[in-house]
Protein backbone atom coordinates (compact mmCIF):
# COMPACT_ATOMS: atom_id res chain seq x y z
CA UNK A 1 0.00 0.00 0.00
CA UNK A 2 1.22 3.78 -0.67
CA UNK A 3 1.45 6.38 1.90
CA UNK A 4 -1.84 7.63 0.62
CA UNK A 5 -3.53 4.11 1.27
CA UNK A 6 -3.96 3.45 -2.36
CA UNK A 7 -2.76 0.36 -3.86
CA UNK A 8 0.89 0.84 -5.64
CA UNK A 9 0.39 -0.61 -9.24
CA UNK A 10 3.68 -2.05 -11.03
CA UNK A 11 4.29 -1.21 -14.57
CA UNK A 12 4.47 -4.46 -16.68
CA UNK A 13 5.92 -3.83 -20.47
CA UNK A 14 4.49 -6.33 -22.71
CA UNK A 15 7.02 -7.49 -25.32
CA UNK A 16 7.47 -6.44 -28.79
CA UNK A 17 7.91 -8.29 -31.86
CA UNK A 18 11.56 -7.59 -31.89
CA UNK A 19 11.56 -9.75 -28.60
CA UNK A 20 8.53 -12.38 -29.33
CA UNK A 21 10.78 -13.32 -32.87
CA UNK A 22 13.84 -11.09 -33.39
CA UNK A 23 14.77 -12.81 -36.84
CA UNK A 24 11.09 -12.08 -38.24
CA UNK A 25 11.36 -8.37 -37.07
CA UNK A 26 14.99 -7.89 -38.35
CA UNK A 27 13.84 -9.54 -41.91
CA UNK A 28 11.21 -7.27 -42.10
CA UNK A 29 13.22 -4.34 -40.57
CA UNK A 30 15.82 -4.93 -43.67
CA UNK A 31 12.98 -4.94 -45.82
CA UNK A 32 11.76 -1.53 -44.64
CA UNK A 33 15.16 -0.14 -45.17
CA UNK A 34 15.94 -1.83 -49.10
CA UNK A 35 12.29 -0.51 -49.61
CA UNK A 36 13.05 3.02 -48.66
CA UNK A 37 16.75 2.74 -49.77
CA UNK A 38 15.03 2.03 -53.59
CA UNK A 39 11.58 4.15 -53.23
CA UNK A 40 13.20 7.26 -53.70
CA UNK A 41 15.57 7.03 -56.63
CA UNK A 42 12.60 5.31 -58.19
CA UNK A 43 10.02 8.29 -57.14
CA UNK A 44 12.78 10.55 -58.46
CA UNK A 45 12.69 9.03 -61.67
CA UNK A 46 9.22 9.10 -61.58
CA UNK A 47 8.62 12.52 -61.12
CA UNK A 48 11.54 13.36 -63.87
CA UNK A 49 9.53 11.33 -66.74
CA UNK A 50 6.23 13.06 -65.74
CA UNK A 51 8.25 16.70 -65.33
CA UNK A 52 9.27 15.95 -68.98
CA UNK A 53 6.35 14.08 -70.62
CA UNK A 54 4.43 16.85 -69.07
CA UNK A 55 6.77 19.83 -70.67
CA UNK A 56 7.35 21.49 -67.27
CA UNK A 57 11.01 20.86 -68.24
CA UNK A 58 12.57 21.48 -71.60
CA UNK A 59 13.13 17.63 -72.89
CA UNK A 60 15.84 18.93 -75.22
CA UNK A 61 18.05 20.34 -72.78
CA UNK A 62 17.02 17.54 -69.78
CA UNK A 63 16.10 14.14 -71.47
CA UNK A 64 13.45 12.18 -70.03
CA UNK A 65 14.90 8.54 -68.03
CA UNK A 66 13.30 6.76 -71.37
CA UNK A 67 14.77 8.55 -73.94
CA UNK A 68 18.14 8.28 -71.49
CA UNK A 69 17.45 4.14 -71.52
CA UNK A 70 16.94 4.78 -75.54
CA UNK A 71 19.84 6.43 -75.65
CA UNK A 72 22.25 3.44 -73.75
CA UNK A 73 20.57 0.65 -75.47
CA UNK A 74 21.96 2.92 -78.92
CA UNK A 75 25.46 2.98 -77.09
CA UNK A 76 25.89 -0.79 -76.42
CA UNK A 77 24.54 -1.76 -80.06
CA UNK A 78 27.41 0.46 -80.83
CA UNK A 79 29.70 -1.08 -78.98
CA UNK A 80 30.55 2.00 -77.23
CA UNK A 81 29.00 1.53 -73.71
CA UNK A 82 30.48 -1.61 -71.90
CA UNK A 83 34.08 -0.84 -73.64
CA UNK A 84 34.27 2.93 -71.81
CA UNK A 85 32.71 1.52 -68.90
CA UNK A 86 35.17 -1.27 -68.98
CA UNK A 87 38.18 1.12 -69.10
CA UNK A 88 36.57 3.35 -66.20
CA UNK A 89 36.00 0.21 -64.13
CA UNK A 90 39.84 -0.87 -64.60
CA UNK A 91 41.32 2.32 -63.64
CA UNK A 92 39.15 2.40 -60.82
CA UNK A 93 40.35 -1.42 -59.48
CA UNK A 94 44.05 -1.05 -60.32
CA UNK A 95 44.25 2.31 -58.89
CA UNK A 96 42.03 2.09 -56.19
CA UNK A 97 43.96 -1.60 -55.13
CA UNK A 98 47.26 -0.10 -55.18
CA UNK A 99 46.72 2.98 -53.84
CA UNK A 100 45.25 1.86 -51.01
CA UNK A 101 47.69 -1.35 -50.11
CA UNK A 102 50.19 1.65 -50.11
CA UNK A 103 48.21 4.16 -47.41
CA UNK A 104 47.80 1.18 -45.67
CA UNK A 105 51.36 0.39 -44.84
CA UNK A 106 52.62 3.12 -44.86
CA UNK A 107 49.87 4.67 -42.17
CA UNK A 108 50.36 1.62 -40.30
CA UNK A 109 54.12 2.25 -40.56
CA UNK A 110 54.13 5.58 -39.29
CA UNK A 111 51.37 5.27 -36.32
CA UNK A 112 53.52 2.24 -35.06
CA UNK A 113 57.10 4.05 -34.99
CA UNK A 114 57.62 8.10 -33.53
CA UNK A 115 60.48 8.03 -35.26
CA UNK A 116 58.79 7.63 -38.72
CA UNK A 117 55.91 10.02 -38.01
CA UNK A 118 58.30 12.87 -36.97
CA UNK A 119 60.64 12.05 -40.30
CA UNK A 120 57.99 12.45 -42.89
CA UNK A 121 54.41 13.31 -41.82
CA UNK A 122 55.04 17.34 -42.69
CA UNK A 123 56.28 16.50 -46.01
CA UNK A 124 52.93 13.85 -46.58
CA UNK A 125 50.94 17.15 -44.98
CA UNK A 126 52.14 19.23 -47.75
CA UNK A 127 51.86 17.31 -50.41
CA UNK A 128 48.13 15.87 -49.82
CA UNK A 129 46.78 19.71 -49.70
CA UNK A 130 48.20 19.70 -53.51
CA UNK A 131 45.29 19.20 -55.72
CA UNK A 132 45.66 16.04 -57.37
CA UNK A 133 44.49 16.88 -60.68
CA UNK A 134 47.25 19.69 -60.93
CA UNK A 135 49.90 16.59 -61.04
CA UNK A 136 48.01 15.80 -63.95
CA UNK A 137 50.39 17.54 -66.56
CA UNK A 138 53.79 16.40 -64.68
CA UNK A 139 52.73 12.60 -65.16
CA UNK A 140 52.25 13.44 -68.44
CA UNK A 141 55.87 14.54 -68.95
CA UNK A 142 56.62 11.34 -66.70
CA UNK A 143 55.04 8.75 -68.28
CA UNK A 144 54.42 9.96 -71.41
CA UNK A 145 50.78 9.11 -73.02
CA UNK A 146 48.89 6.24 -72.34
CA UNK A 147 47.20 4.52 -69.00
CA UNK A 148 50.40 5.39 -67.14
CA UNK A 149 49.57 8.89 -65.77
CA UNK A 150 45.87 7.81 -65.25
CA UNK A 151 46.73 5.07 -63.13
CA UNK A 152 49.59 7.21 -61.21
CA UNK A 153 47.06 10.11 -60.45
CA UNK A 154 44.31 7.56 -59.25
CA UNK A 155 47.00 5.74 -57.24
CA UNK A 156 48.63 8.79 -55.10
CA UNK A 157 44.84 10.20 -55.04
CA UNK A 158 43.75 7.23 -52.93
CA UNK A 159 47.03 6.61 -51.36
CA UNK A 160 46.88 10.11 -49.37
CA UNK A 161 43.16 9.56 -48.72
CA UNK A 162 43.85 6.24 -47.28
CA UNK A 163 46.94 7.08 -45.84
CA UNK A 164 46.08 9.82 -43.46
CA UNK A 165 42.57 7.94 -42.03
CA UNK A 166 44.66 4.88 -41.25
CA UNK A 167 47.13 6.93 -39.62
CA UNK A 168 44.88 8.76 -37.23
CA UNK A 169 42.93 5.37 -36.94
CA UNK A 170 46.17 3.90 -35.22
CA UNK A 171 47.11 7.14 -33.09
CA UNK A 172 43.21 7.40 -32.16
CA UNK A 173 43.62 3.30 -30.42
CA UNK A 174 43.08 3.98 -26.32
CA UNK A 175 46.05 4.16 -24.37
CA UNK A 176 44.31 1.47 -22.27
CA UNK A 177 44.44 -1.34 -25.16
CA UNK A 178 48.19 -0.84 -25.21
CA UNK A 179 49.08 -0.58 -21.45
CA UNK A 180 46.97 -3.70 -21.13
CA UNK A 181 48.72 -6.23 -23.29
CA UNK A 182 51.94 -4.74 -21.84
CA UNK A 183 50.73 -6.23 -18.94
CA UNK A 184 50.63 -9.30 -20.70
CA UNK A 185 54.39 -9.15 -21.71
CA UNK A 186 53.63 -9.48 -25.84
CA UNK A 187 55.77 -8.77 -28.44
CA UNK A 188 55.79 -5.81 -30.77
CA UNK A 189 54.84 -8.28 -33.58
CA UNK A 190 51.62 -9.59 -31.24
CA UNK A 191 51.14 -6.57 -29.91
CA UNK A 192 49.81 -4.56 -33.58
CA UNK A 193 48.82 -7.84 -35.28
CA UNK A 194 46.29 -8.42 -31.41
CA UNK A 195 45.56 -5.46 -30.62
CA UNK A 196 46.79 -2.39 -32.94
CA UNK A 197 45.67 -3.28 -36.40
CA UNK A 198 41.95 -4.88 -35.05
CA UNK A 199 41.38 -1.61 -33.06
CA UNK A 200 42.07 0.67 -36.13
CA UNK A 201 40.45 -1.84 -38.97
CA UNK A 202 36.63 -0.34 -38.72
CA UNK A 203 37.84 3.15 -38.94
CA UNK A 204 40.65 2.20 -41.64
CA UNK A 205 37.17 0.86 -43.60
CA UNK A 206 35.93 3.98 -43.23
CA UNK A 207 38.59 5.60 -45.24
CA UNK A 208 38.40 2.70 -47.26
CA UNK A 209 34.60 3.42 -48.76
CA UNK A 210 34.83 7.44 -48.83
CA UNK A 211 37.81 7.13 -51.34
CA UNK A 212 35.55 4.09 -53.34
CA UNK A 213 33.74 6.98 -54.31
CA UNK A 214 36.85 9.51 -54.40
CA UNK A 215 38.56 6.84 -56.68
CA UNK A 216 35.51 7.02 -59.58
CA UNK A 217 35.88 10.80 -59.35
CA UNK A 218 39.28 11.47 -60.05
CA UNK A 219 38.97 8.75 -63.01
CA UNK A 220 35.46 10.31 -64.21
CA UNK A 221 37.81 13.71 -64.20
CA UNK A 222 41.33 12.48 -66.06
CA UNK A 223 38.77 10.77 -68.45
CA UNK A 224 36.93 14.56 -69.19
CA UNK A 225 40.01 16.28 -69.64
CA UNK A 226 42.44 13.53 -71.28
CA UNK A 227 40.07 11.82 -73.27
CA UNK A 228 40.55 8.90 -75.71
CA UNK A 229 38.07 6.22 -73.72
CA UNK A 230 36.22 5.60 -70.35
CA UNK A 231 32.98 6.86 -68.58
CA UNK A 232 34.43 10.74 -68.59
CA UNK A 233 35.24 10.43 -72.13
CA UNK A 234 31.24 9.72 -72.81
CA UNK A 235 30.39 12.80 -70.70
CA UNK A 236 32.83 15.72 -72.61
CA UNK A 237 32.07 13.92 -76.38
CA UNK A 238 28.41 14.39 -75.62
CA UNK A 239 29.37 17.94 -74.34
CA UNK A 240 31.57 18.86 -77.48
CA UNK A 241 28.80 17.34 -79.97
CA UNK A 242 25.87 19.03 -77.94
CA UNK A 243 24.39 15.17 -77.36
CA UNK A 244 22.84 15.53 -74.05
CA UNK A 245 21.08 12.58 -73.88
CA UNK A 246 25.21 10.37 -74.00
CA UNK A 247 26.60 13.27 -71.72
CA UNK A 248 23.44 11.87 -69.07
CA UNK A 249 24.00 8.51 -69.68
CA UNK A 250 28.44 9.05 -68.74
CA UNK A 251 26.39 11.11 -65.52
CA UNK A 252 23.80 7.87 -64.39
CA UNK A 253 26.74 5.27 -64.97
CA UNK A 254 29.38 7.63 -62.99
CA UNK A 255 27.18 7.13 -60.33
CA UNK A 256 26.03 3.58 -60.36
CA UNK A 257 29.85 3.12 -60.83
CA UNK A 258 30.18 4.71 -57.29
CA UNK A 259 27.55 2.92 -55.44
CA UNK A 260 29.30 -0.03 -57.08
CA UNK A 261 32.45 0.70 -55.27
CA UNK A 262 31.27 1.34 -52.01
CA UNK A 263 29.22 -1.80 -52.32
CA UNK A 264 31.94 -3.78 -52.79
CA UNK A 265 34.22 -2.35 -49.85
CA UNK A 266 31.16 -2.40 -47.45
CA UNK A 267 30.78 -6.03 -48.50
CA UNK A 268 34.47 -6.53 -47.82
CA UNK A 269 34.48 -4.55 -44.62
CA UNK A 270 31.52 -7.47 -43.07
CA UNK A 271 33.78 -10.17 -44.10
CA UNK A 272 37.17 -8.44 -42.31
CA UNK A 273 35.91 -6.44 -39.76
CA UNK A 274 32.24 -8.27 -38.75
CA UNK A 275 32.23 -7.09 -34.80
CA UNK A 276 31.79 -3.62 -36.32
CA UNK A 277 29.16 -3.96 -38.44
CA UNK A 278 27.70 -0.31 -39.71
CA UNK A 279 23.84 -2.47 -39.76
CA UNK A 280 23.96 -3.71 -36.05
CA UNK A 281 24.68 -0.05 -35.08
CA UNK A 282 21.97 1.19 -37.27
CA UNK A 283 19.71 -1.81 -35.76
CA UNK A 284 20.05 -0.32 -32.21
CA UNK A 285 19.44 3.44 -33.24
Amino acid sequence: MSDAGRPTRALVRQPGAAELDPRRHARRQRLLYVGLGAGVPVALILLWQLASSQDWIDARVYPSPTTLASKAADLHRDGKLWSNVGATARRVAVGFTIGAALGIVVGMAMGSVRALRAAFEPLLNALYTVPKLALLPMFLIIFKYGEAPIYALVITTVFFFVWISTLEAMLAVPEGYREAALVLRVSRRQLFRHVLFPACLPEIFVGLRITAGVAVLVVIAVEFVYGGSGVGYLISQGKTLFIPEQTYVGIVIAALLGIACISIVDVVRRFVVPWAARDRAAGRA
